[in-house]
């Protein structure tokens, strides 16, 4: 605003000059067509008149340097350039000068040899040598009409510099009021934390698209601070299980001497189930927390290899209940981080095996970057469909059940950040259906498939 305002400053100052100077030469231009026109009469009568019938100062000065008033006396000074002019050694001129104190315009022109000059006593006296006329006028009308102009314009400028001023003062304070009010309401949010306030967002100048920014931030450090409160509370809710077990299995530990041994096997086998079951949800949080960060660059790998070595994995966990997996799949090229993806599809199988029956059978295809995971249990009740793949969630028929109900939100997460999709649906005949998708590439010149194991 400060800018602004020096700007339009800087121009009223320059208008006001222009037009000064404007007038000052439009104005001393008419004086000097005046004696222009002045001396031309002059210089072309027969005799050349100086009894001051033209309102003008009149006198001609000889190349000697002496002056011929016709009537009056010398007045004007004869300066160097005067005699120079007599001597035809150099052309007309303007020059302003001051005599007894008045200000004057004063036009020096040539007068050519021969010309005859009438005296004020009727005596012709002619200039054989020529001569240079000196024609002056006052300059007393044409002062005092730009003194007046110079008051005028001198209040116009000083009028537009305060009325500048001011406007950018105002400008600028009106702008500043809503600002210094959104630095008040951030900083408030600052001190107290509180990401569940919101900024006024009304308006559609850039302060309100600012404040609508700013409350999108907000939303999204609520939505993260409510996703990590949600996070602690379930796995503390999840971790309380187990360590309540196991706490009660440690404290029949102090009186082991009195178990026989086979009560002693079930202990331990207790207490290490329990112990893997921390592990795998430790395991899982990890995942969940590392999200999105990046671990490494992504790499052009078989998707379908990867498939068929989770496949087999899945197979040695299957083989104590006798459930056979099939796979079918076609060579598919994608670009993604391997380790994650392969959880991915590890925690789809694992919760296939987990709903299969004993003896079931699970069939797994790999076409065009689509993962499909078909198993032959009860299927997903139509209230779980929605939430399948939420942390912690687990359904009713799953109470029961081994896990900690973050295998599948693995699954979603890393979907997500592979840039895939995930989605869980009934198959018409039973049983649920699990598909993973992930944008499939042509592979680059050179590539190579990745040996088996790789991913592991």
């Amino acid at each position: 605003m400060l800018a602004a305002t020096v700007a339009v400053v800087i121009a009223v100052l320059g208008a006001s000059a222009a037009a000064f100077i404007t007038s000052r030469n439009s104005l001393l231009g008419s004086v000097d067509d005046s004696l222009i026109s002045s001396a031309f009469t002059s210089l072309h009568q027969p005799v050349l008149n100086g009894s001051g019938t033209y309102g003008e100062i009149f006198q001609i000065a000889l190349p000697d340097g002496s002056v011929l008033v016709p009537g009056v006396p010398s007045q004007l000074p004869v300066t160097t350039a005067v005699e120079s002019v007599a001597a035809n050694q150099s052309g007309a001129y303007f020059v302003d000068t001051t005599v007894n104190g008045a200000h004057l315009r004063e036009l020096v022109t040539p007068v050519r040899p021969g010309t005859a000059v009438r005296l004020s006593n009727s005596e012709i006296v002619v200039l054989n040598e020529g001569g240079s006329l000196q024609l002056a006028t006052s300059l007393s009308g044409v002062i005092q009409q730009l003194g007046k102009l110079g008051l005028i314009l001198g209040g116009v400028a000083l009028g537009g510099t305060v009325i500048a001023v001011l406007l950018g003062w105002m400008v600028g304070r009106t702008a500043l009021i809503p600002l210094n009010s959104l630095i008040q309401s951030v900083e408030e949010l600052a001190d107290t934390t509180d990401t569940s306030t919101r900024l006024d967002a009304r308006g559609v100048d850039e302060l309100a698209r600012l404040r609508r920014s700013f409350n999108r931030l907000l939303e999204a450090l609520d939505s993260s601070r409510q996703a990590q409160r949600q996070l602690v509370l379930d796995a503390s809710h999840e971790l309380r299980t187990p360590l309540t077990s196991l706490r009660t299995n440690l404290e029949v530990v102090r009186r082991v001497n009195e178990l026989d041994v086979q009560d002693r096997e079930v202990l331990v086998n207790d207490v290490l189930t329990q112990l893997g079951e921390l592990s795998t949800l430790v395991d899982d949080l990890v995942e969940l927390t590392r999200g999105t960060q990046p671990h490494r660059d992504p790499v052009q790998f078989r998707l379908d290899q990867l498939v068929e070595d989770a496949v087999a994995i899945a197979t040695t966990h299957g083989r104590s209940r006798n459930i056979a997996i099939s796979l079918y799949s076609q060579p598919t090229w994608v670009t993604g981080h391997p380790d994650r993806i392969m959880r991915a599809v590890g925690n789809l199988l694992d919760n296939a095996l987990k709903w299969s029956p004993n003896g079931g059978s699970i069939q797994v295809t790999c076409i065009d970057g689509e993962i499909t995971v078909r198993d032959h249990g009860p299927g997903i009740s139509p209230e779980d469909l929605d939430h399948v793949f939420d942390r912690f969630y687990r359904a009713t028929k799953a109470r029961s059940l081994p896990g900690s109900g973050l295998g599948l939100a693995i699954v979603s997460q890393v979907a997500t950040d592979e840039g895939g999709t995930v989605s869980a649906n009934n198959a018409p005949d039973g049983g649920a259906l699990m598909t993973f998708t992930i944008p499939t590439i042509q592979p680059s010149s050179g590539a190579s498939p990745s040996s088996p194991g790789e991913y592991l």
